[in-house]
Formats: structure tokens, C-alpha cells, sequence
């Protein structure tokens, strides 16, 4: 088992940053492909970027791309979404998730059922 947890949102102005960040613990993610997405109210949960852990590679949903920015930092086992230029339809309920799947493969997953294990969300909220 993997236990996640997110931690860093808060309510920030149009334009400002934020940084969340993903503890990993429990079995190691060091073959893992590691994930955000993001659920606004009344809407889908929605991919938001990947990494996987071994090499570092990164994809993002083009609503964040250039803004967003995901790392891992392996020593402490975190994964961390770098968020920009926010703007207040990036509300949302940001969740953390993990997979096990794609070792040594070259697939980014971008869909909820391709994460086996997820964080129970931090809120983000940004103000106009």
C-alpha cells in the first residue's frame, strides 16, 4: 500500500503561485507514475500533470502547461506541483494519486482509473 497526503493550498489572488506538495510513504514509487488532478465544484475530476519517478519526465493538460510545473524530489520521497500565473478557474480540490503500471514504458496515464492510490485533496482556491 501507498499512503499519500497533499499539503499546501490555500486561497491566493488571480496572478499569484502556489506550491503543493505529495508525501509518498509506505511501499517505494520509485517505479511509479505520479500525478495530479483537480475537481472543481460541480464539475469531473480532471488531470492536471504527471512525472514519472524514474527519469523524471513530465506531461501536462494544456489548461496548465507553461504555469504548472511537477518534480519529485526523491530523498524526501515528495512530489510537488509548482503552480503560476494562477487564475481563479484553477479552483479546485487538488489531489495527489499514484500508479504502478507504466514501468519502463513511455505512456504519461491521464485518467483516474489508471491511479491505484490518491491523496484526500487540498483545496486550492484563487480569488479575481
Amino acid at each position: 500500500q501507498v499512503q499519500l497526503v497533499e499539503s499546501g493550498g490555500g486561497l491566493v489572488q488571480a496572478g499569484g503561485s502556489l506550491r503543493l506538495s505529495c508525501a509518498a510513504s509506505g511501499r517505494t514509487v520509485s517505479s511509479y507514475a505520479m500525478g495530479w488532478f483537480r475537481q472543481a465544484p460541480g464539475k469531473a475530476r480532471e488531470f492536471v500533470a504527471t512525472i514519472r519517478w524514474s527519469g523524471g519526465n513530465t506531461y501536462y493538460a494544456d489548461s496548465v502547461k507553461g504555469r504548472f510545473t511537477i518534480s519529485r524530489d526523491s530523498a524526501k520521497n515528495t512530489v510537488y506541483l509548482q503552480m503560476n500565473s494562477l487564475k481563479p478557474e484553477d479552483t479546485a480540490v487538488y489531489y495527489c494519486a499514484g500508479s504502478p503500471y507504466y514501468s519502463g514504458s513511455y505512456y504519461y496515464p491521464t485518467h483516474e482509473n489508471e491511479y491505484d492510490y490518491w491523496g484526500q485533496g487540498t483545496q486550492v482556491t484563487v480569488s479575481s
